[in-house]
C-alpha cells in the first residue's frame, strides 16, 4: 500500500471517529476503529483515545500478525478486531462502539439471543441482518474474543451483553453506516417495545436479501 493511500485511510479513520463522538455515537475515550491494509497488516485506533480528537499521524499501525509497529499503542480492545478479522477475510473494516441505545438494548431481560433486534426496517435487515449477543463478560478477557469469534463467520455484527456493539464492514464507510444503522434501529426497538410492532416478516427479509446480497 502506498503512503498516500495509508495516509487517506488515518484521515478516513479521524474524520469518521470525530463525527460519531460529534454526534454522541461514543463518548469520552470510549470506542475504537480499526481498517485492514493492502499488506495485510492493520490502522488502529490507540488505547485510550477520544474518537473525537483522534491525530492521525498516531493511529496505531499493526502488522500481519498483529503486532504494534508505530504510532501509539493501538486499543486494549484488539482482541475484539482480530477475532472479527480472523473470522471475515472479506471485511475490510471494523468499528466498535458504546452507543447509548444498542448498549440499552444489550441490558434487557427476554430479547432473542440469537437475533437481539427484530427486522423493523429494510435498512436494518441490509446493512445489518442479524444480530447475535454475546454474554457478558468483563473488558479485557480474552475469553470474549473467543465468544466473538465464533459468531463471526456468520454474522457482520454482534452486540456484547452490557457492552456495546461490534460491526464489521467492507470498508470503513460500510461499517460506519452499519453501525449508525444498528443505532437508530435500537432506538425503534426501544420507543416501540410494548406496542407489539409490525416487523418485515421472513419473505419480505429473504426478499432483501436476494435483491442485497452482503
Amino acid at each position: 500500500m502506498s503512503a498516500q493511500e495509508e495516509n487517506r485511510l488515518r484521515e478516513q479513520i479521524s474524520t469518521l471517529g470525530k463525527s460519531l463522538f460529534d454526534r454522541g455515537l461514543t463518548m469520552g475515550s470510549s470506542g475504537n476503529i480499526s481498517v485492514r491494509l493492502d499488506d495485510g497488516g492493520w490502522l488502529m485506533t490507540p488505547t485510550n483515545a477520544c474518537l473525537g480528537r483522534l491525530d492521525p499521524a498516531r493511529i496505531s499501525r499493526l502488522d500481519g500478525q498483529g503486532q504494534w509497529l508505530d504510532g501509539d499503542m493501538p486499543t486494549k480492545e484488539q482482541f475484539l478486531h482480530m477475532a472479527m478479522y480472523a473470522e471475515r477475510p472479506q471485511s475490510g473494516a471494523i468499528v466498535h462502539l458504546h452507543s447509548t441505545h444498542s448498549v440499552a438494548v444489550s441490558c434487557l431481560p427476554g430479547i432473542d439471543h440469537c437475533d437481539c433486534i427484530p427486522p423493523l426496517t429494510a435498512y436494518y435487515v441490509m446493512r445489518v441482518g442479524k444480530l447475535p449477543l454475546v454474554p457478558y463478560h468483563v473488558p479485557g478477557d480474552p475469553r470474549l474474543g473467543d465468544a466473538v469469534r465464533g459468531l463471526a463467520g456468520q454474522y457482520s455484527a454482534v452486540l456484547l451483553a452490557n457492552h456495546g456493539p461490534v460491526v464489521a464492514g467492507k470498508d470503513l464507510e460500510a461499517a460506519v453506516y452499519a453501525t449508525e444503522e444498528l443505532e437508530e434501529t435500537a432506538k425503534l426497538f426501544l420507543l416501540l417495545r410494548g406496542e407489539n410492532p409490525r416487523a418485515l416478516n421472513e419473505e419480505q427479509v429473504a426478499e432483501l436479501k436476494r435483491r442485497f446480497p452482503a
